[in-house]
């Protein structure tokens, strides 16, 4: 079996996890061509009958794998890496989805001659509707497009700079949330005007889902899908106007801003 077709994933905790099985279910990867691993191997039992190899022993990820993922917490990355720094060769590919570690920092700890990208994914990986943003420092295209292909199986995956990472990570990971926020707050107006929790809550859901996929899939501003529905005198601007009156967009713009500024703060 190929080292080029294998694909490593070092930290089989939940995001290591649901990368795996985003891409077992995208058909992406053979099982038996995909290694995980965790301290606690046991935890990955349900991988494991599927046919990945699971190990404990990230030096032996690294030394089968082209393209390695990294997917460990912030404080664990230099006690991982430091000890395999010896078992990397040149042509590798290590992704990390470290969260406020830089490329620079984990260069260091692997040396030259392998390559470092950093993607952010988001908790909609968990189901493959993912916003993944991915740096990219001193790749090749074709490693760019490979690492790209499998993010994309994941959800949507797209290239930034990587000054621009903590502010992926505020419109991408924080705005799960806010768009989590609106869901609830629709759900409540909904109750309000007649209808049982449940079935406010699904009526939001997949209302929001279809405005998603509206500008998805047609690549359309926002303004032109509000256009389609607001018609003169109708309900749906006089809505609009009483959100805009009581600062919809204007919190909304506030609070990424909020989010931005704290995470540059912490880092």
């Amino acid at each position: 079996m190929s080292k080029a077709d294998r694909l490593a994933i070092i930290g089989g905790g939940n995001l290591g996890i649901s990368i795996a099985e985003g891409l077992l279910a995208a058909h992406y990867i053979q099982p038996s061509n995909l290694i995980i691993t965790r301290r606690k191997v046991s935890a990955l039992d349900t991988l494991k009958v599927q046919g990945v190899i699971t190990s404990a022993d990230n030096a032996d990820a690294v030394n089968n794998a082209r393209i390695v993922v990294l997917a460990v917490k912030p404080k664990q990355v230099a006690d991982v890496l430091s000890p395999v720094k010896n078992f990397w060769q040149p042509g590798q590919v290590l992704v990390s989805v470290v969260t406020g570690v830089t490329i620079t920092e984990i260069q260091a700890l692997v040396g030259p001659g392998v390559t470092v990208m950093r993607a952010m994914p988001n908790t909609a990986i968990a189901i493959r509707q993912s916003m993944t943003c991915i740096s990219a420092k001193g790749a090749s295209e074709t490693e760019q497009n490979e690492v790209l292909n499998i993010f994309n199986q994941l959800g949507k995956a797209v290239i930034i700079d990587e000054e621009l990472m903590e502010a992926s990570t505020v419109l991408g990971a924080c705005g799960i949330a806010y768009a989590l926020r609106f869901i609830r707050a629709a759900t409540q107006g909904g109750i309000e005007i007649g209808f049982d929790s449940n079935t406010a809550l699904m009526i939001a859901s997949q209302t929001a889902k279809g405005a998603a996929a509206l500008l998805l899939e047609n690549g359309q501003h926002p303004e032109r899908e509000i256009d389609k529905v607001t018609t003169p005198q109708g309900c749906t601007i006089v809505g609009l106007n009483e959100m805009e009156h009581n600062g919809f967009s204007s919190a909304v713009v506030k609070g990424v801003i909020a989010s931005h500024k704290k995470i540059a703060k912490i880092h």
